[in-house]
Protein backbone atom coordinates (compact mmCIF):
# COMPACT_ATOMS: atom_id res chain seq x y z
CA UNK A 1 0.00 0.00 0.00
CA UNK A 2 2.74 2.32 0.85
CA UNK A 3 4.52 1.87 -2.48
CA UNK A 4 1.37 2.28 -4.57
CA UNK A 5 0.43 5.36 -2.78
CA UNK A 6 3.85 6.78 -3.43
CA UNK A 7 3.66 5.99 -7.12
CA UNK A 8 0.18 7.39 -7.37
CA UNK A 9 1.21 10.55 -5.72
CA UNK A 10 4.17 10.85 -8.08
CA UNK A 11 1.96 10.27 -11.07
CA UNK A 12 -0.47 12.88 -9.91
CA UNK A 13 2.34 15.34 -9.51
CA UNK A 14 3.53 14.56 -13.00
CA UNK A 15 0.11 15.15 -14.41
CA UNK A 16 -0.23 18.33 -12.43
CA UNK A 17 3.07 19.59 -13.87
CA UNK A 18 1.94 18.83 -17.40
CA UNK A 19 -1.40 20.54 -16.86
CA UNK A 20 0.17 23.64 -15.30
CA UNK A 21 0.65 26.25 -18.08
CA UNK A 22 3.39 28.11 -16.21
CA UNK A 23 5.46 24.98 -16.00
CA UNK A 24 4.87 24.34 -19.68
CA UNK A 25 6.14 27.85 -20.47
CA UNK A 26 9.23 27.24 -18.39
CA UNK A 27 9.93 24.05 -20.17
CA UNK A 28 9.35 25.75 -23.50
CA UNK A 29 11.88 28.43 -22.57
CA UNK A 30 14.40 25.78 -21.62
CA UNK A 31 13.83 24.10 -24.94
CA UNK A 32 14.18 27.50 -26.70
CA UNK A 33 17.61 28.05 -25.21
CA UNK A 34 18.79 25.01 -27.06
CA UNK A 35 17.31 26.16 -30.39
CA UNK A 36 20.10 28.65 -31.25
CA UNK A 37 22.52 25.74 -31.29
CA UNK A 38 20.34 23.89 -33.75
CA UNK A 39 19.79 27.11 -35.71
CA UNK A 40 23.51 27.54 -36.00
CA UNK A 41 23.70 23.99 -37.29
CA UNK A 42 20.61 24.02 -39.55
CA UNK A 43 20.41 27.72 -40.45
CA UNK A 44 22.56 29.76 -42.81
CA UNK A 45 25.96 28.45 -43.41
CA UNK A 46 28.81 30.70 -42.17
CA UNK A 47 30.42 32.83 -44.80
CA UNK A 48 33.49 31.37 -46.25
CA UNK A 49 36.72 33.37 -46.00
CA UNK A 50 37.22 35.97 -48.75
CA UNK A 51 40.96 35.35 -48.88
CA UNK A 52 40.71 32.40 -51.25
CA UNK A 53 38.38 34.42 -53.53
CA UNK A 54 40.85 37.35 -53.68
CA UNK A 55 43.66 34.95 -54.34
CA UNK A 56 41.69 33.26 -57.10
CA UNK A 57 40.81 36.68 -58.66
CA UNK A 58 44.47 37.66 -58.52
CA UNK A 59 45.50 34.43 -60.16
CA UNK A 60 42.77 34.83 -62.79
CA UNK A 61 43.75 38.46 -63.68
CA UNK A 62 46.36 38.68 -66.42
CA UNK A 63 49.67 40.08 -65.28
CA UNK A 64 50.82 43.38 -66.92
CA UNK A 65 53.67 42.80 -69.23
CA UNK A 66 56.81 44.83 -68.35
CA UNK A 67 57.65 47.70 -70.72
CA UNK A 68 60.33 46.99 -73.20
CA UNK A 69 63.36 49.31 -73.58
CA UNK A 70 61.92 50.51 -76.90
CA UNK A 71 58.67 51.54 -75.21
CA UNK A 72 60.52 53.36 -72.42
CA UNK A 73 62.66 55.15 -74.98
CA UNK A 74 59.58 56.19 -76.98
CA UNK A 75 57.87 57.54 -73.83
CA UNK A 76 60.96 59.55 -72.84
CA UNK A 77 61.33 60.87 -76.39
CA UNK A 78 57.69 62.03 -76.42
CA UNK A 79 58.13 63.73 -73.02
CA UNK A 80 61.33 65.43 -74.20
CA UNK A 81 59.59 66.65 -77.36
CA UNK A 82 56.74 68.13 -75.31
CA UNK A 83 59.15 69.91 -72.95
CA UNK A 84 61.08 71.27 -75.92
CA UNK A 85 57.89 72.68 -77.42
CA UNK A 86 57.02 74.37 -74.12
CA UNK A 87 60.51 75.87 -73.94
CA UNK A 88 60.29 77.22 -77.48
CA UNK A 89 56.90 78.82 -76.76
CA UNK A 90 58.21 80.46 -73.59
CA UNK A 91 61.30 81.70 -75.40
CA UNK A 92 59.16 83.18 -78.19
CA UNK A 93 56.88 84.90 -75.67
CA UNK A 94 59.87 86.39 -73.85
CA UNK A 95 61.41 87.61 -77.11
CA UNK A 96 58.15 89.31 -78.08
CA UNK A 97 57.95 90.90 -74.62
CA UNK A 98 61.53 92.17 -74.89
CA UNK A 99 60.91 93.69 -78.33
CA UNK A 100 57.73 95.37 -77.13
CA UNK A 101 59.49 96.86 -74.11
CA UNK A 102 62.34 98.18 -76.26
CA UNK A 103 59.86 99.70 -78.69
CA UNK A 104 57.90 101.39 -75.91
CA UNK A 105 61.12 102.65 -74.33
CA UNK A 106 62.27 104.12 -77.65
CA UNK A 107 58.91 105.80 -78.21
CA UNK A 108 58.99 107.21 -74.67
CA UNK A 109 62.44 108.66 -75.28
CA UNK A 110 61.52 110.14 -78.64
CA UNK A 111 58.30 111.75 -77.43
CA UNK A 112 59.32 112.60 -73.86
CA UNK A 113 59.59 116.31 -74.74
CA UNK A 114 56.31 116.47 -76.61
CA UNK A 115 54.54 118.53 -73.94
CA UNK A 116 57.46 120.95 -73.70
CA UNK A 117 57.45 121.44 -77.46
CA UNK A 118 53.73 122.07 -77.41
CA UNK A 119 54.32 124.83 -74.86
CA UNK A 120 57.00 126.38 -77.08
CA UNK A 121 54.84 126.54 -80.18
CA UNK A 122 52.80 129.56 -79.01
CA UNK A 123 56.05 131.38 -78.31
CA UNK A 124 57.18 130.75 -81.87
CA UNK A 125 53.84 132.12 -83.06
CA UNK A 126 54.45 135.29 -81.02
CA UNK A 127 57.88 135.74 -82.61
CA UNK A 128 56.39 135.39 -86.08
CA UNK A 129 53.74 138.02 -85.34
CA UNK A 130 56.35 140.40 -83.91
CA UNK A 131 58.54 140.03 -87.00
CA UNK A 132 55.63 140.70 -89.37
CA UNK A 133 54.59 143.71 -87.33
CA UNK A 134 58.12 145.14 -87.49
CA UNK A 135 58.21 144.70 -91.27
CA UNK A 136 55.18 146.94 -91.75
CA UNK A 137 55.40 149.49 -88.94
CA UNK A 138 59.19 149.90 -88.68
CA UNK A 139 58.63 150.97 -85.08
CA UNK A 140 61.67 149.89 -83.10
CA UNK A 141 60.16 150.75 -79.70
CA UNK A 142 57.08 148.59 -80.30
CA UNK A 143 59.24 145.80 -81.69
CA UNK A 144 61.52 145.91 -78.62
CA UNK A 145 58.62 145.89 -76.22
CA UNK A 146 57.03 142.95 -78.03
CA UNK A 147 60.25 140.92 -77.95
CA UNK A 148 60.75 141.69 -74.24
CA UNK A 149 57.19 140.58 -73.52
CA UNK A 150 57.69 137.29 -75.38
CA UNK A 151 60.93 136.56 -73.52
CA UNK A 152 59.33 137.27 -70.16
CA UNK A 153 56.34 135.07 -70.97
CA UNK A 154 58.58 132.20 -72.05
CA UNK A 155 60.80 132.43 -68.95
CA UNK A 156 57.79 132.52 -66.62
CA UNK A 157 56.17 129.53 -68.30
CA UNK A 158 59.33 127.44 -68.17
CA UNK A 159 59.88 128.28 -64.53
CA UNK A 160 56.32 127.69 -63.32
CA UNK A 161 55.52 124.58 -65.35
CA UNK A 162 58.91 122.97 -65.94
CA UNK A 163 60.91 124.16 -62.89
CA UNK A 164 63.53 125.75 -65.17
CA UNK A 165 65.01 128.77 -63.45
CA UNK A 166 67.63 131.23 -64.65
CA UNK A 167 70.03 132.56 -62.04
CA UNK A 168 72.13 135.73 -61.98
CA UNK A 169 75.74 135.51 -60.85
CA UNK A 170 77.01 139.09 -60.93
CA UNK A 171 78.39 140.13 -57.52
CA UNK A 172 78.33 136.59 -56.11
CA UNK A 173 81.33 134.65 -54.85
CA UNK A 174 82.80 132.52 -57.59
CA UNK A 175 81.53 128.93 -57.28
CA UNK A 176 83.08 126.33 -59.60
CA UNK A 177 79.93 124.22 -59.19
CA UNK A 178 77.82 127.00 -60.75
CA UNK A 179 80.22 129.22 -62.71
CA UNK A 180 82.63 128.81 -65.57
CA UNK A 181 85.31 131.50 -65.64
CA UNK A 182 85.94 132.76 -69.18
CA UNK A 183 88.04 135.73 -68.08
CA UNK A 184 89.85 136.70 -64.87
CA UNK A 185 91.49 139.91 -63.71
CA UNK A 186 93.10 140.95 -60.46
CA UNK A 187 91.45 143.58 -58.36
CA UNK A 188 92.71 145.27 -55.17
CA UNK A 189 90.73 145.19 -51.94
CA UNK A 190 89.02 141.82 -52.34
CA UNK A 191 89.81 138.69 -50.38
CA UNK A 192 88.13 136.07 -52.58
CA UNK A 193 87.15 135.57 -56.21
CA UNK A 194 83.99 137.43 -57.17
CA UNK A 195 81.90 137.30 -60.35
CA UNK A 196 82.11 140.67 -62.06
CA UNK A 197 79.96 140.02 -65.13
CA UNK A 198 77.66 137.42 -66.66
CA UNK A 199 78.50 136.56 -70.24
CA UNK A 200 75.92 133.75 -70.44
CA UNK A 201 73.25 133.08 -67.83
CA UNK A 202 73.20 129.83 -65.90
CA UNK A 203 70.10 127.64 -65.45
CA UNK A 204 68.73 125.33 -62.78
CA UNK A 205 66.31 122.49 -63.39
CA UNK A 206 64.60 121.61 -60.12
CA UNK A 207 67.52 123.08 -58.13
CA UNK A 208 70.07 121.19 -60.20
CA UNK A 209 72.55 123.08 -62.35
CA UNK A 210 72.04 122.05 -65.96
CA UNK A 211 74.10 124.87 -67.47
CA UNK A 212 76.99 126.72 -65.89
CA UNK A 213 77.02 130.49 -66.03
CA UNK A 214 79.88 131.83 -68.17
CA UNK A 215 81.36 134.73 -66.24
CA UNK A 216 84.18 137.19 -65.78
CA UNK A 217 85.89 136.82 -62.40
CA UNK A 218 87.77 139.33 -60.22
CA UNK A 219 90.71 137.73 -58.40
CA UNK A 220 92.35 139.08 -55.22
CA UNK A 221 95.94 140.31 -55.44
CA UNK A 222 98.54 138.16 -53.64
CA UNK A 223 101.19 139.54 -51.30
CA UNK A 224 103.97 138.39 -53.64
CA UNK A 225 102.49 140.34 -56.54
CA UNK A 226 102.21 143.40 -54.30
CA UNK A 227 105.86 143.15 -53.30
CA UNK A 228 106.87 142.72 -56.92
CA UNK A 229 104.99 145.89 -57.87
CA UNK A 230 106.73 147.87 -55.09
CA UNK A 231 110.17 146.78 -56.29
Amino acid sequence: MGKHSHIDSAGEKTEEIKKNPQVDAGLGAMDGEKKPESAAEDGKKPKESSVPEAQEAKEAAPEAEPESPEQKYAALEAKLSDMNDQYLRKAADFENFRKRMNREKQELTEFANQNLILDLLPVIDDFERAIKSAETSKDFTSFYEGIAMIEKRLSTQLENKWALKRFDSEGETFDPNRHEALQMEKAPGIKEAVVKEDYVKGYLLKDRVIRFAKVKVLMPETEESGKGDEE
